[in-house]
C-alpha cells in the first residue's frame, strides 16, 4: 500500500496520555508490501490498571508486574518505526500516548501517520460505524483476541486486504494518499512543528517579521483550524497575504471552547493583531444607563465608564454612539416615546416634533406624569435590559478536557473576568484578589451564554 507503513495498537490504562501509561504494545510491519517484523510485549505501566480496564483488555496487574518497562523497550521501538508510517485505528490515540512516552525520556517522535478509522470510512462510506467491533461483525472476523493490541491489529489487516480483494489494491493506496496529502505550509514555518499540533481545544497565534502578531485564533481542534488556513491560502485576498508575511506561529492548549474565547478575546485586545478585526477593542462600545430623577432620563455610557455592580440599569450594548442613538429612536417611535426627554431631539422651546405628529403623550408639554412616561421608557427597553449579576459573589467555571488532561477555572465577578486558575493556589488568589472591577462586553456575552447552557458547571467562591 505503501513503501513502508507499520500497523499499531496500544492497550493503556486509560485515556489521558499524560496521565495514563501503556500497557501493551503489538505492530507489524511492511515493506514494499512485504510483512518483515511482527513484534508484541506486555510493558509495565508502573501504575494500578483500573478494575474496568482489566476486565476489558484481560490484562491485570499481575501480568505486567515483571514486563519490561517503556523505557526499556524504547529503542527497539524506534528502529521498528523507523522510516515507516505509522497506522493505527484512532491514530491520534495512539501516536498520542507514544509521543508522551518517548517524551518522558527526553525524545521526540516524529512520525508520519495514517489513521484507518478515517480510511474506512473512505473505503466504505455507505457504512455508519467503523470502530474495532464494527469491522469485525462487518468483514465476519473470527478467532482473534479482542481488546489485545495484537488481536485488534490483525483485524484492521484483515479489513485491508477485504478492500483491496473488493475495491482494488490501487483503490486503497489512493485512499491512504489521500488521507496523508500534506498541507502546502508557508515557506517559513517548519513542518515538523505542524506535525506537533494537537486535535484539542486552544489558542493558536499567527507571526510576521519581527513577531509582529498577524492573526490570533480559537477553535476546539487546533490542528485542523490551524491547517484550513494553509490550505485556503488563495482563498481570499486577506489569507493570502496572512500566509505569505508569516514567519512562524504557536499555540496554547485551553480545557475547552469557552476557556479558548476568553483566551483569543484578551490576547486579540491585548496584541492587536492586523488581521483580526472582530474583537480587537473598540473604544466607543457603550450602553443607554436610566435614571428617573435627571434630565434627559438617558445617559450614554462608555464601556470603561459601566460599574458592573450597576447592571440592572444599563439597557444594550452597541459598537458605536450612532448605533446607539439610532437603536433608542426606533424604540421611541414604536414605544410613542419622547425624544427630546430622552436627550435626542435639543434646541427646541415647547413640545417635542414627534408631538405635534401625535406620536408622543406629552410629557414634554405637561400632558403625560414624568413618572408615566419614566415607566414607559423602561418597559420599552426592557428587551435590550443587561442582566444583574445573579450571584452573592464570585463565581468559577470549570472546564475539564480529556485529551490533554486540562482542567480550567475561570472566575468571574459581577460579570467581569478575573483570570484563569489550573491548580488550588491560583484558584485561592483569585477568590482573595480584590481589584477595581473593568466591565468588558465580549467576556459578559461570553459568560451570559455560557450560564444559559445546562451542562456547565458553576462553583460558589463567594464564601
Amino acid at each position: 500500500m505503501l513503501p513502508s507503513i507499520t500497523f499499531l495498537d496500544l492497550e493503556t490504562t486509560g485515556a489521558t496520555p499524560l496521565r495514563d501509561r501503556i500497557t501493551e504494545i503489538a505492530l507489524v510491519r511492511f515493506d514494499d508490501g512485504v510483512e518483515t517484523v511482527r513484534w508484541q510485549t506486555l510493558v509495565n505501566p508502573q501504575q494500578p490498571i483500573p478494575p474496568f480496564i482489566q476486565s476489558l483488555t484481560g490484562i491485570s496487574d499481575a501480568m505486567v508486574a515483571d514486563a519490561p518497562l517503556f523505557a526499556e523497550v524504547a529503542d527497539k521501538l524506534l528502529a521498528l518505526l523507523e522510516g515507516s508510517v505509522l497506522a493505527a485505528h484512532n491514530v491520534r490515540f495512539d501516536h498520542g500516548f507514544l509521543k508522551s512516552e518517548f517524551k518522558r525520556l527526553n525524545i521526540t517522535l516524529r512520525q508520519k501517520v495514517l489513521c484507518t478509522v478515517k480510511l474506512s470510512r473512505l473505503l466504505y462510506p455507505q457504512h455508519y460505524s467503523h470502530g474495532i467491533d464494527a469491522i469485525v461483525a462487518r468483514h465476519q472476523i473470527t478467532g482473534l483476541a479482542r481488546h489485545r493490541a495484537m488481536g485488534d491489529v490483525e483485524a484492521i489487516l484483515i479489513m485491508l486486504n477485504d478492500a483491496k480483494r473488493d475495491l482494488g489494491a490501487d483503490a486503497v493506496q489512493t485512499a491512504a494518499l489521500k488521507l496523508m496529502a500534506a498541507p502546502t505550509l508557508p515557506p517559513h514555518i517548519d513542518a515538523s512543528l505542524v506535525g506537533e499540533l494537537p486535535e484539542a481545544p486552544g489558542v493558536y497565534l499567527f507571526y510576521g517579521e519581527n513577531d509582529l502578531p498577524l492573526y490570533i485564533g480559537k477553535s476546539v481542534n487546533l490542528r485542523a483550524r490551524v491547517l484550513s488556513h494553509f490550505s485556503s491560502d488563495h482563498a481570499s485576498t486577506k489569507e493570502m497575504r496572512m500566509t505569505q508575511e508569516m514567519k512562524r506561529f504557536e499555540w496554547i492548549p485551553a480545557a475547552g471552547e469557552f476557556s479558548a474565547l476568553l483566551l483569543e478575546s484578551r490576547l486579540v485586545k491585548e496584541r492587536m493583531p492586523i488581521y483580526n478585526r472582530q474583537l480587537r477593542r473598540e473604544r466607543s462600545l457603550c450602553s443607554w444607563q436610566i435614571d428617573t430623577q435627571a434630565q434627559p432620563l438617558l445617559k450614554l455610557v462608555h464601556e470603561q465608564e459601566i460599574d458592573p455592580s450597576q447592571m440592572a440599569q444599563l439597557f444594550g450594548t452597541f459598537r458605536s454612539k450612532r448605533q446607539a442613538v439610532e437603536t433608542l429612536r426606533k424604540i421611541a417611535d414604536l414605544s410613542h416615546l419622547c425624544a427630546k426627554t430622552l436627550g435626542l431631539e435639543t434646541g427646541r422651546a415647547g413640545p417635542c416634533f414627534a408631538y405635534q405628529l401625535k406620536r408622543c403623550k406629552g410629557v414634554c408639554c405637561g400632558q403625560e406624569p414624568p413618572e408615566i412616561h419614566a415607566l414607559r421608557v423602561q418597559q420599552a427597553l426592557m428587551a435590550h435590559k443587561l442582566k444583574a449579576w445573579p450571584y452573592r459573589g464570585k463565581i468559577g467555571i470549570e472546564e475539564y478536557n480529556l485529551e490533554n488532561d486540562l482542567r480550567q477555572i475561570h472566575v468571574f465577578e459581577h460579570w467581569v473576568y478575573l483570570g484563569v486558575a489550573e491548580d488550588e493556589d491560583s484558584l485561592q488568589a483569585l477568590r482573595a484578589q480584590k481589584t477595581a472591577l473593568k466591565f468588558d462586553l465580549d467576556s459578559y456575552k461570553l459568560l451570559l451564554k455560557m450560564l444559559s447552557q445546562k451542562k456547565t458547571r458553576v462553583l460558589d467562591l463567594a464564601g
